[in-house]
């Protein structure tokens, strides 16, 4: 008897637990999630946005801008941004880089550095993209300072050279070996460009204070190699006595050289700026007298820099000059 009243107890126990188990269970109300690193679950942490510079230069066909580049990736390694480098086919492709300005503000990028082929066509693109919230830095060729007022581009900060002191260093060296009467050509660059027009004053400047020199003509090759070549044989045709020429850029030098190498006219110098590799070359050879260093790779590295302080709030100076310095063939290593 009592065995049996233990056994009907233990059945009772097992089905009041087994009813237990089966009833419905409160639910647990789930924690809303929370953005901060300690709430989070390892892995799970929001990524952070990396940000998007753009490097938009007027052509990859002139050394001077491949060095350029090189600056910005060196500052795009440092500080662990996103490097875009875009570049118009020519120097004289104006609507073109207009067009790559336009398309990066539908990409939404963080910023824009900029070597402006011209100095007033540019403005307008980079008005839309500073209305968009991209930081524009404008670097090489300066933006024309009263059309950006006027169309209320403001607060871009310009990284470059002083290209007039440029200009009169390269052609003050040409200028001081001659001692006799002495023809000279002038080979401008883009005329709408400022930096065009900086180094051509400074070139004009250094002749003139020598009275020995006549400017016989001054004429834009438009930085172009065979342009140059081209202009310079139209000139000594016109100038056949041409004593020394000034370049505002290697590239025209280098085509003017060409000229001259042709004719065999060793005696008459020339004088360029942008200390290209093969501007060195010509210049241990004996066929260019002069040029200048402008730094590319340093004007490349501190747009990207500046944007990413513009980008950080800070306040950056209006403008910032790399200096220039004079190369000939005894500063050569």
């Amino acid at each position: 008897m009592l065995k049996t009243f233990i056994r009907f107890a233990i059945m009772v126990t097992l089905i009041v637990s087994l009813a237990a188990c089966g009833a419905a269970q409160p639910k647990t109300a789930v924690a809303p999630f929370i953005e901060s690193s300690q709430a989070a679950p390892v892995g799970t942490a929001k990524p952070v946005k990396t940000r998007t510079i753009a490097l938009v230069m007027k052509t990859l066909t002139n050394p001077f801008f491949v060095e350029m580049e090189k600056g910005a990736r060196k500052a795009e390694s440092e500080f662990g941004i996103q490097l875009i480098v875009k570049t118009a086919a020519q120097e004289t492709s104006i609507q073109q880089q207009i067009a790559i300005v336009d398309e990066l503000v539908k990409q939404k990028v963080d910023a824009i550095v900029i070597a402006p082929g011209d100095s007033k066509e540019l403005i307008p693109a980079l008005k839309k993209a500073q209305d968009a919230g991209i930081k524009v830095v404008n670097i090489d060729n300066r933006l024309d300072a009263e059309l950006s007022k006027k169309l209320g581009l403001l607060d871009v900060p310009f990284i470059s050279v002083d290209n007039e002191k440029g200009g009169y260093l390269s052609a003050k060296f040409v200028s001081d070996q001659i001692k006799t009467p002495t023809n000279v050509l002038l080979l401008e660059g883009i005329r709408e460009a400022r930096n065009a027009q900086d180094r051509l004053a400074g070139a004009k400047r250094a002749f003139q204070e020598n009275p020995n020199i006549t400017i016989v003509a001054s004429e834009s090759a438009h930085w172009k190699i065979d342009e140059a070549h081209d202009v310079t044989m139209r000139q000594f045709e016109l100038n056949p006595t041409i004593g020394a020429i000034f370049c505002a850029n290697d590239m025209m030098a280098l085509g003017a050289i060409q000229y001259l190498q042709e004719k065999q006219l060793t005696k008459v110098l020339v004088a360029g700026y942008d200390n290209l590799e093969e501007a060195q070359q010509a210049i241990k050879d004996g066929k260019l007298a002069s040029t200048i260093d402008q730094q590319a790779a340093q004007q490349g590295y501190l747009g990207v820099v500046f944007a990413i302080k513009l980008l950080d709030g800070e306040t950056i100076a209006p403008e910032s000059f790399v200096d220039v310095i004079l190369v000939t063939k005894d500063t050569l290593k």
